[in-house]
């Protein structure tokens, strides 16, 4: 489905699975350098279901599971028009309960509310990490690597109870259903693997900290990228998260072994080495700093956002061609990032190209994936098709 002045990156979802670790290594957590979180961080909270939701359950979901099945009442309730009419927003990554409240949510917070629906019809669940193409957003200063993950419903738990009713199996409900929320084309041929619920815990954590980080609450921060690492010592990109944390709280002592962790179990892994470049020459170890940057140079010559930051210097510059330039660029690898094609449109509006200008804000709106964005998109679209009426 539908991230830097300082350079830090972080995975929004999930990156490629390393080796998972043994065990719990508490040596990278320096708890005496952060203030408390400003409310409880607790890995129950994600999947609980809310009064409202267990309404929603008995009231809606109950009768169409008689007759239909308990897979299909929840993919109705998933899908069809009359269903819970869910939004893709990725403004931050919500509870079961949240989501459910706001009908709203991004992938993974989609996929909780999921989970937390099924396990209540007692329907078995299984995790997929989806490997598909790369994808980059921004908050800020903080550039995020977007994963996807989807879940499969297989047999149900248990063919008694729930309803007061004994509920026959049912041919539909013996194979296993992918739930997802990737566009439908973007299903075909791709490739998942099976993981755990400490994992997906874990996922959620991670983003919460990445984007208290982006807000700049770096305590609140810490502790969820902390947590996510007591859930799931397996999931490396929290430890980058960690890592980029101390960095940015001017701990760099305490960053580096912790990216240096990281690159052990995945030597190819670029976030880690941007962030460990930054660690490098705080602690003023200036040479290394720039060895790794020039190896980092050689993996990945042209990062994420680097045509797009090329744009927004030449946009502050005056230069609007260059500018329209770089955003095309940009573009050309990233499509369906909304950002780049606004920038795109402001670019061709400043060079008096109001038909371009138009059809770049509208592919801006059209893959926006927050309502403050969409907003502001159909704002700037909304102007702009004044001005010549």
């Amino acid at each position: 489905m539908k991230n830097w002045a300082v350079v830090l990156w972080s995975a929004l979802l999930a990156a490629c699975a390393a080796t998972p670790v043994a065990e719990l290594d508490r040596r990278y957590f320096h708890d005496e350098l952060f203030a408390a979180p400003a409310a409880p961080i607790r890995a129950e909270d994600i999947f609980a279901l809310s009064p409202e939701m267990r309404s929603y359950v008995n009231d809606e979901m109950a009768a169409r599971a008689r007759t239909k099945g308990r897979q299909n009442s929840l993919v109705d309730a998933l899908y069809d028009k009359g269903g819970l009419k869910l939004e893709y927003d990725s403004a931050m990554t919500r509870t079961a309960a949240q989501a459910f409240a706001a009908r709203a949510g991004n992938c993974l917070s989609l996929v909780i509310m999921t989970a937390a629906f099924a396990k209540e019809l007692g329907l078995h669940v299984e995790y997929q990490k989806v490997y598909v193409d790369d994808a980059w957003g921004r908050s800020g200063d903080i550039y995020l690597a977007i994963g996807h993950v989807n879940l499969t419903l297989g047999r149900r738990a248990t063919d008694e109870g729930g309803f007061g009713h004994r509920v026959g199996k049912r041919p539909a409900e013996s194979v296993g259903m992918t739930i997802d929320f990737l566009p439908p084309e973007n299903m075909f041929s791709m490739r998942t693997r099976a993981i755990g619920e400490d994992v997906v815990i874990a996922m959620y954590m991670n983003n919460r900290s990445v984007e208290s980080l982006s807000r700049g609450e770096i305590d609140d921060a810490y502790w969820w990228a902390r947590e996510a690492i007591v859930q799931s010592p397996g999931f490396v990109t929290s430890y980058n998260t960690l890592g980029a944390i101390y960095q940015r709280h001017g701990n760099p002592r305490e960053a580096e072994p912790v990216l240096r962790f990281v690159l052990d179990r995945e030597p190819g892994n670029t976030q880690a080495m941007s962030n460990l470049v930054l660690v490098l020459a705080a602690l003023g170890r200036t040479e290394e700093s720039a060895k790794l940057a020039a190896t980092l140079k050689q993996i990945d010559p042209e990062p994420p956002f680097s045509h797009f930051n090329q744009g927004m210097a030449a946009m502050r510059a005056g230069d609007l061609p260059a500018a329209k330039a770089a955003f095309a660029r940009e573009i050309a690898r990233a499509p369906d990032y909304h950002e780049f094609r606004y920038w795109l449109g402001l670019a061709h509006l400043g060079m008096g190209e109001h038909d371009d200008a138009r059809r770049q804000l509208a592919l801006a709106l059209e893959n926006s994936t927050t309502r403050r964005d969409t907003d502001l998109y159909a704002a700037k679209l909304a102007r702009l098709k004044q001005m010549h009426h």
